[in-house]
Parts: structure tokens; C-alpha cells; sequence
């Protein structure tokens, strides 16, 4: 008989311990409704709470994507036919998987670059993709699919260190900077975009064009804010978006400002390079920002983010929040927030401009340097991507219900209903 290591039969008892302590209370018959097995890194805190539902997970470090269940079993995974994530992948409504793949032959290869979007089928087989890679541009991260089909997609621009130069950047490097295109996938015609680089401010050299009072200029970018510093000239490193289709409004996570901007959608891409025009009349500059006042230098705000990751708008009776997931690098504690989206956009420099809180989670134990994110459930609990760990389950109350520890980089967890159309359209063989 093959003899059980010491450790792993440590644990096999605790485990075992703990499951039959569960059963003697009076909801013997309920604290285990999803036939919760006894495995390794699976935590069961409160059973008859979790929310019974699917997650689609992104695992760079194993290349794969995947739907489980709250059980842990794996319902289906797709076959990425040997191409590599570029982090996102989401299920769209038919069934259909839009996702960020790398290029074969990047040149730029920052952290999270992608350089292939692909719609594949649930085997695999590519319907459609497009290459946006080459020596000065690199899709990445995200992508959201709109409504009306055309897709949105993150790009990292790069400029020379002349041209940096004569924007006023101060460090002596190239300048790699984010913008955010709107390709038509039945024409493959890039059919409006946006660009940082339009709508820069500083206040170090006089002679240039861009030069103003930064505190003065909330709505425009401080190309020398620089929290994080690096030879490759790095600025931004945006990694997330998300779309509100009821303002026509792009909600932008901003990685090194630890921001939310959010960008008018209803512009033309000329009018997207200037300050004027759309919706709000402000064109292309910042329509509101969150997260970090010291970005435009404001005294009177207080700063919530530490790093933000997953700009997750929410619907139904919380249409008007967000949730946020600030990785807390400088405390080792990651937070969960929801945030209240102000109703009318001010943003003055000489005021509090942050969103108020709604809820918010943290743990000791909660802390991803890297990528992760939340989801909300239908019951109110709240799903939560802990990228080098794995994934939580916690209550409106604080409570964590539910928590798997596993071997993967994680970049997001989508939840799904066993009802949703995109699952339906999948057609398992779900019991």
C-alpha cells in the first residue's frame, strides 16, 4: 500500500475534522447543498450561503480557460490550439469566447501584452481575429464587446525619446503610453479611437506647448506624475476596461496613476484628439477620474487606490456603482470596493472628487500584487480573483462563505449563471 505523506494526511484529517463539526450543527442538512468534496485548498466556511454558479477563469501560467463550478469540477475548457493568453478572455452572449491572445513575433512585451484578439468556438476553432502588433503599437490586456458587435481593445503606443522629449516628459527614456480602439470585426476597419497622448499636461518646462498648472487642469494627464518609474518609459500601463452603454461612457483602469478615467465614447475620433465636443463638451480630456487625486494635485481628496485592476460596472438595482479591485501593494492588503458613481461628472481641482464608498472588503489574508478582480452575484455576494491565489466568496456582511486555493496566475473569474444565455449557447452536458 502506497504510504500517504505525513502532511497531506495532516490536512486530509483537519479536513475531515471540520466537515463532520459542520454537520452537528442544525443545519446539518444544508451546509453542504453543493456536495462539497473534501480536497486540497478548497474551504467551505458557509455552505448553505454560496451562491450556486459557474466561473470562467483565465490561468495565464497554465495558458488555459475554463468554466468550474463551486465544487471545484471543471465543466468545460477551451482548446487554445497552442496560442497564449494575453489575460482576457470572456464569454460572449452566443456562446462564443473573445479573447486577448499574444502575437507570435511581439515587440513590445510589457507585462499583460496581447496582440491577437480571437472570437473562438467552445473547440476552439477561430472565427475571427485580428493582429494589432507591431514596432510602435501592441493590443493588450482587455477587451469589451459592445453592443452594437464592434469591439473595444487597449493598445500601448510608443514614442521615440526625442519625442518624449518635446512633450516635456522629464525621464530621459522612451514613452510607452495607452489608447483604446473600436474595431468593426465585419470589416476589420479600426472605427474610432482615443489616445493619451492627445490630452497631456505638465508643468516643468515653460516651453512647451502642453505646459500649464497641473493642480488647474484636472481633465488632462500629467505626463510626469511617475509613481512608477522604469528604463522602458512605462507611463500608464492601463489594464482594464469597462463600457457603460446607458451614457456612452469608457470606464479606463489606470495601473501606475492607481485611477478610474473615464472617457466620452459618443465622440468622433477627431473630436476624441481635442477638448471639445461629444456628450460632455470636453472631447477627448477626462470626463471624471477616481482613485488617486494626487494625480492632477489635489489636497482635498483622499486617495483609495494603491494599483486598481477590474473596472466592473454593476446592473440591475446597483446600476450606478462599480466595483474595484485596489491590490494595496504598499500595505501587502488588497481591498474590494464599490463605489458610487456620482450622477452629474464634476470634477473641480479644488475639491473632494472621489466617489463614496458603498461596501468594501479586505483580509489579512487578501493580497495580489498583480492582475485580479470582483464579481458580483445575484444573492449580493461578491466573487473575488486573487490572482496569485485563487478565488473567495464573501457575504454584503464581510463574511467569506467560500475560498479555493490553487496553483495558477489568475486573471479574472467571471461569474455565470447555469441560466445565462452565453452558457446556454455553450450546450453542455450540465446536470
Amino acid at each position: 500500500m502506497k504510504k500517504i505523506p505525513d502532511q497531506k494526511l495532516l490536512y486530509i484529517l483537519l479536513a475531515s475534522l471540520l466537515y463532520l463539526t459542520s454537520c452537528d450543527s442544525d443545519d446539518s442538512e444544508t451546509i453542504n447543498t453543493l456536495n462539497f468534496p473534501i480536497k486540497e485548498g478548497l474551504e467551505v466556511f458557509d455552505g448553505k450561503n454560496v451562491y450556486d454558479g459557474l466561473i470562467l477563469i483565465n490561468d495565464a501560467s497554465a495558458n488555459s480557460v475554463y468554466l468550474m463550478d463551486k465544487t471545484t469540477a471543471v465543466i468545460h475548457e477551451w482548446n487554445l490550439k497552442g496560442k497564449r493568453l494575453g489575460n482576457d478572455a470572456t464569454l460572449l452572449d452566443d456562446g462564443r469566447l473573445l479573447a486577448m491572445l499574444e502575437s507570435e513575433n511581439p515587440k513590445i512585451t510589457l507585462g499583460g501584452y496581447g496582440g491577437l484578439i480571437s472570437i473562438m468556438d467552445k473547440d476552439g476553432n477561430v472565427e475571427w481575429s485580428y493582429e494589432y502588433s507591431d514596432e510602435n503599437h501592441i493590443a493588450h490586456h482587455d477587451t469589451k464587446m459592445l453592443p452594437n458587435g464592434n469591439i473595444l481593445f487597449l493598445s500601448w503606443e510608443k514614442k521615440s525619446r526625442e519625442e518624449a522629449s518635446q512633450i516635456g516628459f522629464k525621464a530621459d527614456t522612451p514613452i510607452i503610453y495607452d489608447a483604446i480602439l473600436e474595431i468593426n470585426p465585419q470589416t476589420n476597419e479600426i472605427v474610432w479611437e482615443w489616445h493619451m497622448w492627445d490630452h497631456l499636461v505638465q508643468d516643468l518646462d515653460e516651453a512647451k506647448e502642453n505646459f500649464n498648472d497641473v493642480a488647474l487642469n484636472p481633465r488632462r494627464i500629467d505626463i510626469n506624475y511617475l509613481e512608477v518609474q522604469n528604463e522602458l518609459g512605462d507611463v500608464s500601463h492601463a489594464n482594464g476596461i469597462d463600457y457603460d452603454a446607458n451614457k456612452d461612457l469608457i470606464y479606463l483602469s489606470v495601473n501606475y496613476y492607481s485611477e478610474i478615467w473615464v472617457i466620452d465614447h459618443s465622440t468622433t475620433s477627431e473630436q476624441a484628439k481635442s477638448k471639445i465636443g461629444g456628450n460632455y463638451n470636453v472631447g477627448g480630456d477626462l470626463v471624471y477620474r477616481f482613485g488617486n487625486p494626487s494625480t492632477y494635485k489635489n489636497t482635498n481628496g483622499k486617495r483609495l487606490f494603491d494599483r486598481n485592476h477590474h473596472p466592473n460596472l454593476l446592473n440591475g438595482e446597483k446600476r450606478g456603482n462599480i466595483l474595484i479591485y485596489s491590490n494595496g501593494l504598499n500595505s501587502n492588503q488588497s481591498t474590494v470596493y464599490e463605489l458610487k458613481i456620482p450622477e452629474n461628472f464634476i470634477l473641480e481641482s479644488n475639491q473632494n472628487n472621489e466617489p463614496s464608498i458603498i461596501w468594501n472588503f479586505t483580509d489579512t489574508d487578501l493580497f495580489a500584487g498583480r492582475v485580479s478582480g470582483a464579481d458580483i452575484l445575484p444573492n449580493g455576494n461578491v466573487l473575488i480573483t486573487e490572482g496569485d491565489f485563487g478565488f473567495w466568496e464573501v457575504s454584503q456582511k464581510g463574511e467569506i462563505l467560500w475560498r479555493y486555493n490553487t496553483l495558477g496566475f489568475f486573471w479574472r473569474g467571471y461569474h455565470f449563471d447555469y441560466s445565462d444565455t452565453a452558457i446556454i449557447n455553450l450546450d453542455l452536458p450540465i446536470n
